[in-house]
């Protein structure tokens, strides 16, 4: 079995060239692979060689504690009771992210933010600070120059721009100590994790990989996670998974959804929205949602049938001398627009799209952010 399906799957590695469907997505576009994905590893530091813009150490005493422990481990013992006065440093929180399957050697870039009271971190340097996973086990070592990228001059050099000043950059500023272990291809099966939950797409997904390596390849478990088998060779998996991803996927329309940002009053949907029929007045605003019933009569002997049409229309008014009449599909955008017109503010978008969904006749998920 393992002989016949890698013949079959060097016969479809030569025919990779297949032309793509039209309005379709890649699938490395549409999902994932489980078990792929970075780690997120954090740890604290301290920065030097500041210009006088580091912590007060009278209103953060943790960095005068760890200068004081760094010193120690260095072999430098303080007498008793010694209180330091350090203007130059700042304890700091060091963030960065492991890519999947990084190898110890390799560098990945870290951003360093102060945690106490420094008023700047430009120009400082990070000293040597273990970065730790989840798990708690150190996965890369920190150090460097401090970039921070929040302070400029202006026009002729008479205007002076800051920013932030609290958080830098250090590129390529760790490196990677331990790789993290990855059983991708175990059992000669990997899982596809769709980005969004939809068993439609999830069958076409389905379809369109058996379709291009041979039946029984892809099975859905669920409308998210989809199992695929693969090469049992890993240079072959990989060329398998590099032609996996640039598949050609046309995803199933997704459900309607409706967001609102009630702040600024702007409106996003992701397709046509209709409505039904319904009327809502709030305060001084009114709105009416009707159709417009048209009857097609056929002349005398055609044999036609008659048809009855119902387009529906949007009433909105504001006072009694500003009406605006919307005509035709009565979706939600001109609803919108039409509310707009008459000057609707943003709080009154946000009470009657409320109401649109309460009553029924918004036909969408409804999110305000």
């Amino acid at each position: 079995m393992r002989t016949k399906f890698s013949l079959l799957f060097l016969a479809w590695l030569l025919l990779a060239g297949v032309a793509p469907f039209a309005q379709a997505e890649r699938l490395k576009d549409l999902a994932s692979i489980g078990g792929v994905r970075q780690n997120q590893l954090s740890g604290y530091g301290i920065v030097v060689g500041l210009d006088g813009t580091g912590d007060q150490t009278t209103q953060t005493p943790f960095t005068v504690q760890s200068i004081m422990s760094m010193l120690r481990q260095k072999g430098v013992n303080l007498p008793a009771g010694t209180q330091l006065q350090l203007k130059n440093v700042a304890a700091v929180m060091v963030t960065a992210s492991l890519p999947a399957f990084a190898q110890p050697g390799q560098t990945i870039d870290v951003t360093v933010s102060s945690m106490g009271n420094a008023k700047s971190l430009r120009g400082g340097t990070l000293l040597m600070t273990p970065l730790q996973g989840a798990d708690g086990q150190v996965y890369a070592m920190a150090q460097g120059n401090v970039l921070v990228g929040g302070a400029g001059a202006g026009a002729g050099g008479a205007q002076v721009q800051v920013n932030q000043l609290a958080v830098g950059r250090i590129s390529a500023g760790a490196t990677v100590e331990r790789e993290v272990a990855s059983n991708l291809g175990a059992d000669n099966q990997i899982r596809l994790e769709l980005n969004t939950t939809d068993f439609a797409t999830a069958a076409r997904v389905v379809e369109a990989i058996n379709d291009k390596f041979g039946p029984g390849i892809a099975t859905a478990l669920d409308g998210r996670v989809i199992r695929v088998r693969t090469p049992s060779s890993s240079d072959q998996r990989v060329a398998f998974l590099g032609i996996l991803e640039g598949l050609e996927v046309s995803p199933a329309q997704a459900a309607a959804k409706v967001i609102l940002n009630a702040r600024t009053g702007s409106v996003v949907m992701n397709q046509a929205v209709s409505l039904e029929t319904c009327a809502i007045s709030h305060g001084n605003l009114s709105v009416t949602i009707g159709a417009d019933t048209q009857v097609s009569q056929p002349a005398p002997g055609s044999r036609g049938a008659t048809v009855v049409t119902q387009n529906p229309t949007v009433e909105l008014k504001k006072d009694p001398g500003k009406v605006v009449l919307v005509k035709g599909g009565a979706s939600l955008a001109e609803v919108v627009k039409a509310m707009n017109a008459i000057g609707a503010t943003p709080q009154d978008l946000l009470a009657i799209l409320q109401a649109l969904k309460a009553a029924g006749s918004l036909r969408a998920e409804l999110e305000i952010i």
